[in-house]
C-alpha cells in the first residue's frame, strides 16, 4: 500500500502502518486513538480501512467489528475521565473561569438529563463532538450499560457509512474525505457561532450589571 499513501499526511500513514502490521485490529486501534485525540482523522482512517478490505487484506465485516470496538473503547476511556472529573470538580473549575457561571453547569445538567441519550447516540455521528460527548456522560454518570449500547449503535452507523464507502469506491476512497471535510467545517462554523453568541450575550449581561451597580 506504499504507493497509495504517498500523498497522505503522517497521521494517515501511521494508520496505514497499523493496518499493514495488525490487520483489522490495527484499524480498530487507530479508531480508538481517534476517539481519544479528536484531531486524528476518522474520515480518512475508516474509508482507507474499507479500501483495504476491498483488496482482500481482511474482511469487511471484520473491519466493521474492530472499528466499532475501537470506538467504544475510546469512548469508555473518555467516559471514565468524565466520571473521575465528577460534578464537584467541574463546578470548582467553572467557578474559577471568567464568563462562565455555576448556573450554566446546572442548565447543562438539566438539558443532559432530558436529552442525554439522544446526545450520546447522535453525537457519535458528528465530527469533533463524537469524542467530546463521552465526557459529560461520565460527569453525569449516565448508566454505563445505556452509554455503551448507545455509543455502540451510533458508532456502528458512523463507521459503516465510511468503511462501506471506502470499500465501494476502491482506489477512489479519498473522495469520501472531501465530502466529510465539508460536513466537518459546517459543524465547526456552527460551533463557533454558538460559542460567539454565548460570549456576546454573557458580556452584555456583565455590562448591564456593572451599569446598574455604578
Amino acid at each position: 500500500m506504499a504507493a497509495e499513501t504517498e500523498n497522505l499526511n503522517a497521521i494517515a500513514q501511521w494508520a496505514v502502518s497499523l493496518m499493514e502490521w495488525l490487520g483489522a485490529p490495527g484499524a480498530g486501534l487507530a479508531i480508538a486513538a481517534e476517539n481519544l485525540f479528536p484531531p486524528l482523522p476518522s474520515e480518512i482512517i475508516l474509508p482507507m480501512a474499507g479500501f483495504t478490505a476491498s483488496r482482500g487484506s481482511f474482511g469487511l465485516v471484520e473491519v466493521l467489528v474492530w472499528t466499532t470496538l475501537g470506538s467504544v473503547i475510546g469512548a469508555l476511556a473518555l467516559y471514565g475521565l468524565g466520571a473521575w472529573l465528577g460534578r464537584d470538580r467541574l463546578i470548582r473549575i467553572v467557578d474559577r473561569m471568567p464568563l462562565v457561571n455555576v448556573s450554566d453547569v446546572e442548565r447543562a445538567e438539566a438539558w443532559f438529563e432530558r436529552h442525554g441519550s439522544k446526545a450520546v447516540f447522535f453525537g457519535r455521528m458528528i465530527p469533533l463532538f463524537r469524542s467530546l460527548i463521552s465526557v459529560p456522560a461520565g460527569v453525569e454518570r449516565m448508566p454505563l450499560l445505556r452509554f455503551t449500547l448507545l455509543t455502540t449503535a451510533g458508532s456502528a452507523i458512523w463507521n459503516t457509512v465510511f468503511v462501506v464507502a471506502g470499500f465501494a469506491l476502491g482506489e477512489n476512497w479519498h473522495v469520501v474525505e472531501q465530502y466529510a471535510d465539508v460536513f466537518k467545517w459546517v459543524v465547526v462554523v456552527l460551533g463557533a457561532a454558538a460559542v460567539g453568541t454565548f460570549l456576546v450575550v454573557r458580556l452584555r449581561q456583565l455590562a448591564r450589571r456593572r451599569s446598574v451597580a455604578s
